[in-house]
């Protein structure tokens, strides 16, 4: 699987403002997360890196997982005591998650939306992100 030139030339840049570099696996897993924007488990993303890269460990799937969560390339998706998933939409957005069928949605959030939220704040705090999550059913489950 090989990364658009857009993206190759994103994931260079990110990693070395880290003092980091490309490699083969980084790339390879990068890509799989923006080919299908599903919210993988990091034992998911290791079933898919293993189809192409055969000799791939878990313990390098969870390295790069980690370099690309450090270089703000993805981001985790956290609920109460299911696996930590990555998300690779960067932008400011909301997750929906069914407990019944384990999906996630992404729920986009208009800026009007996030002007009123960092209303609220109390005086003299800024928010870098927020983290919004609905968790319940979706309508296929309904």
């Amino acid at each position: 699987m090989q990364l658009n030139s857009q993206y190759k030339e994103l994931l260079d840049k990110a990693l070395e403002r880290s003092g980091q570099r490309a490699t083969k696996q980084r790339e390879h897993i990068f890509s799989l997360l923006l080919e299908k924007r599903d919210h993988p488990t990091a034992e998911e993303v290791y079933a898919r890196a293993k189809a192409d890269m055969s000799t791939i460990s878990l313990a390098t799937v969870y390295n790069c997982l980690e370099t690309l969560v450090d270089t703000k390339l993805i981001r985790q998706v956290n609920f109460e005591r299911e696996p930590t998933r990555y998300c690779p939409n960067l932008t400011q957005h909301a997750h929906f998650y069914c407990r019944e069928s384990g999906e996630i949605v992404d729920i986009e959030l208009p800026d009007q939306v996030i002007l009123e939220l960092m209303k609220v704040l109390p005086e003299g705090f800024t928010a870098q992100h927020i983290d919004i999550s609905y968790d319940g059913k979706c309508a296929d489950c309904d």
